[in-house]
């Protein structure tokens, strides 16, 4: 493997290449809702509700042996200028459906039998990485709204800028950039539930984004941990083996 050219040079918002934007969590925001979070990812805010498990409707979509987890994405019209219509599009059921694939291996489906559990989330201002940013809040407000899981789901991207890998790349970024690698990962169990890429990397290159990918995925996994411990009010323990 030819060794890796050592590029220290800053992005175009002042960050080092495998620095995360300032990432804040908040856990149940949204009183009329089984479970919510707001997370702020750079210049990214997004709000995700959670509601269920509750009868499925039509009852002819329910699954005998399982929950159906429905995500919704939908980006505000004035989360971006020019501001965009407000109507659903392509896109954003594409990004719905990468939520739901994202977090479907984390939820203990098979407890809600002919159940539904919805996910909604909203973009209030978009900054590149909202499908990243939508998973790591839906994580935090399915736990918030009692939902047994095997692990929260943490997600993050890296990329390709300029001949530089980088992480969690901006709007900029993404629109400039030479690749883009979304990565949703379970720390605790080191499985990795979600993998795109946009561009082209050679191999090693791309082995190198998913790696850095889940190296912001565990900072991120700790910050969702530190947004649930504050709502409920635990205090720091020993993480259990």
């Amino acid at each position: 493997m030819s060794k890796r050219r050592k590029r220290t040079k800053k992005r175009y918002d002042g960050r080092k290449p495998n620095e995360l934007r300032p990432l804040k969590i908040e856990s149940g925001v949204l009183p009329n809702a089984d479970g919510s979070a707001y997370i702020e990812m750079g210049r990214n805010k997004v709000l995700v509700g959670v509601f269920g498990p509750r009868e499925m409707h039509p009852k002819r979509f329910s699954k005998p042996d399982m929950a159906t987890l429905r995500c919704r994405y939908r980006m505000a019209p004035f989360s971006v200028d020019p501001r965009r219509s407000p109507a659903p599009s392509r896109r954003d059921n594409e990004i719905s459906m990468v939520m739901r694939y994202a977090l479907e291996p984390a939820v203990f489906l098979d407890r809600y039998p002919r159940s539904a559990i919805d996910v909604y989330a909203e973009i209030l201002e978009a900054d590149g990485g909202t499908r990243t940013a939508c998973i790591n809040a839906a994580t935090v407000a399915l736990v918030d709204a009692g939902i047994p899981m095997r692990d929260l789901v943490a997600s993050c991207a890296a990329g390709k800028m300029d001949d530089q890998l980088i992480l969690d790349l901006g709007d900029y970024e993404d629109k400039e950039g030479q690749a883009d690698v979304p990565v949703a990962y379970m720390p605790k169990l080191d499985k990795i539930t979600l993998l795109q890429m946009d561009g082209i990397l050679p191999m090693d290159e791309f082995e190198e984004c998913v790696n850095l990918a889940i190296e912001g995925c565990n900072q991120i996994y700790e910050m969702q941990k530190e947004a649930l411990k504050k709502k409920y009010g635990i205090a720091d323990e020993q993480e259990e083996e």
